[in-house]
């Protein structure tokens, strides 16, 4: 009876707390807040600044923090006129180029955003930077890391909330936030699923066509990006993302939306 009785009080707390993602509108578990979250993300960001070589002065550095600050703004914009302001509380937008050989980029919650110079030659142009910018800040601004802290907060039976599993279990609740992120040591960042991929690939989209970059660029990049492998091995920004086949086509499909964000952005 008693194990009936939690089923079902799970069941609630689960139902209760579902959350729509802005854009594709799938349903999504939400049992951390980005006050929660927040604070232990910036402080996550920063260590990882620490033990890099930022080269963000350099051009490529000032194209990333361009392309960032604009992509940032057209989505912020877009949030606010569609009700969805409160899912950027607490965001603070940050933007580094850092020096390493990883085909890499990644944002954490809140719009912390990290590009490796190793991704730069398969971005080639600003366009190219804004493909990856729309993607990474797609799984902030979708909670993806939210979502996955919640359901492992879930498995591990911690139901009451950050606040509450750090005094119940700090060690595991720190590590549920950091797969929750990504965040893999070192310089590495592990990727989301690829059910997160594919809805970051189609938020994205629509983000650098709100921000005045033309979506039609993306499949080419995709392109280059599954070309920049070894032959054997993808780029650690491909390791368990869907195949360049299914990204293109699903890319396709949503281009109409995104070309039609795309022309307004030019009309205003």
């Amino acid at each position: 009876m008693l194990k009936k009785i939690s089923i079902l009080l799970l069941i609630g707390i689960i139902t209760y707390s579902c959350a729509k993602v802005p854009f594709s509108g799938r349903n999504q578990l939400n049992l951390v807040s980005n006050g929660e979250i927040l604070p232990m993300s910036y402080d996550q960001y920063d260590e990882v600044l620490k033990s890099s070589k930022l080269v963000t002065n350099t051009a490529e550095g000032q194209m990333v923090v361009r392309v960032g600050k604009r992509i940032a703004a057209a989505v912020e914009k877009y949030m606010r006129e569609k009700g969805y302001e409160k899912e950027l509380e607490g965001f603070q937008w940050e933007f580094n180029l850092i020096e390493s050989e990883q085909v890499n980029a990644w944002c954490m919650p809140g719009g912390k955003v990290a590009f490796y110079t190793g991704i730069m030659p398969i971005c080639k142009d600003e366009a190219g930077v804004a493909v990856v910018m729309g993607h990474e800040v797609a799984h902030a601004v979708a909670s993806h890391a939210r979502e996955r802290m919640s359901n492992g907060l879930v498995l591990n039976g911690l139901l009451g909330g950050v606040q509450v599993a750090m005094g119940q279990n700090p060690t595991l609740t720190q590590g549920i936030f950091l797969q929750a992120i990504g965040y893999g040591g070192q310089l590495g960042m592990l990727k989301f699923s690829r059910r997160h991929e594919l809805e970051a690939d189609q938020l994205g989209l629509n983000f650098m066509a709100l921000a005045g970059y033309d979506p039609r660029v993306a499949p080419s990049f995709w392109e280059r990006m599954n070309a920049g492998g070894d032959g054997n091995r993808p780029p650690d920004f491909l390791s368990t993302h869907p195949g360049p086949d299914r990204r293109i086509q699903e890319l396709n499909k949503q281009m109409p939306e995104s070309m039609a964000y795309y022309e307004k952005s030019n009309k205003q």
